[in-house]
């Protein structure tokens, strides 16, 4: 029998982000400066299927934190869209629409002791969301900290009393305050020890199955990515390069950038190798380079790379923006 695909719960098409970091008006015109926009995000279009665990990785500047902040409705794009359960949040004018896909999201910050409010209790923190649209939140603290591997009683204290992972199962058991079908993981999990973070994604994964979650998960350790996700796209100067389901995109990289990145991973099966660190820098986001953004670093870039951005094509389960990626 053949597999039914899940209905894509997160489309995104053309996603396109530009920053307009000018100088002020009278230093351009003194200087006689011209405008500087820094485009972070570049037409990305990729789906999230219900109840499935998508990753976005890159280098550090490659545009995921902003995809995500998009796609949560922070930041609006400049071009492109964000449909949530087949609402475009950028463009809906139907406020009761809005406001229900808007109740559909949650998001988990990279910085567990800086998206807590020091001031207020647990209890506090973790039913806002509820009490913020006037639902009953009687016991609802108690319940989701036990879940998160805490316990009830810590519903009345307050965030400098628990350390970085605690605080973290705190973000979570927020998240999950509200019944959402989507949470954005903005590198959950980046300030905790590597023993904590375990514990966290263990407890994370197990969340999804419980609650039926579908994540949008954004990380930059590719080990990570591997254990948590279904699909992952790899982002380089705001564009995606390639996407394929996780052992895919493991067993046969197609993209160069997405290969460098696999050769710079630490390997404990080959331990004590030499490993050649990634060539180049990364070009500047206000002037990126014609063609393709990664050809002044690539080791088989031929002329048309630097003449003709690639499109992504599919080849199999995968796709991938390289001209010489067959």
């Amino acid at each position: 029998m053949q597999n039914i695909p899940a209905p894509a719960l997160v489309r995104i098409r053309n996603l396109t982000r530009i920053f307009d970091v000018s100088k002020p008006w009278l230093n351009r015109v003194l200087e006689r400066l011209p405008w500087a926009r820094l485009t972070a995000v570049s037409d990305v279009s990729f789906d999230i299927p219900e109840r499935g665990v998508y990753a976005l990785v890159g280098e550090s500047g490659s545009g995921k934190s902003a995809i995500g902040k998009m796609v949560v409705g922070l930041l609006p794009p400049s071009d492109g869209s964000v449909m949530i359960c087949d609402v475009d949040l950028a463009t809906e004018r139907d406020p009761v629409r809005i406001t229900a896909a808007r109740s559909e999201i949650q998001m988990i910050f990279q910085d567990p002791y800086a998206s807590l409010n020091p001031s207020w209790r647990v209890r506090d923190i973790i039913t806002e969301p509820v009490t913020a649209r006037g639902g009953d939140a009687a016991g609802l603290a108690e319940r989701l900290l036990e879940q998160v591997g805490l316990a009830a009683r810590d519903a009345g204290k307050y965030p400098h009393e628990f350390s970085g992972g605690q605080r973290q199962r705190i973000c979570i058991a927020r998240a999950l305050a509200a019944n959402p079908k989507l949470i954005v993981c903005d590198e959950p999990t980046c300030a905790l020890d590597v023993s904590v973070q375990a514990q966290v994604l263990n407890m994370m994964s197990d969340l999804k199955d419980e609650f039926g979650l579908t994540y949008l998960f954004i990380s930059h350790d590719l080990t990570m990515v591997r254990h948590m996700a279904d699909t992952i796209g790899v982002l380089y100067l705001g564009r995606l390069v390639e996407e394929a389901p996780t052992e895919t995109l493991f067993d046969t990289p197609r993209h160069p950038y997405t290969q460098m990145l696999f050769a710079a991973v630490p390997r404990l099966d080959v331990f004590g190798r030499e490993v050649e660190p990634p060539k180049g820098e990364i070009p500047d986001s206000i002037n990126p380079p014609p063609g393709c953004a990664f050809h002044p670093r690539c080791p088989i870039a031929v002329a048309r790379c630097g003449e003709e951005r690639p499109e992504m094509r599919r080849n199999g389960f995968a796709r991938a923006a390289c001209h010489l990626a067959e």
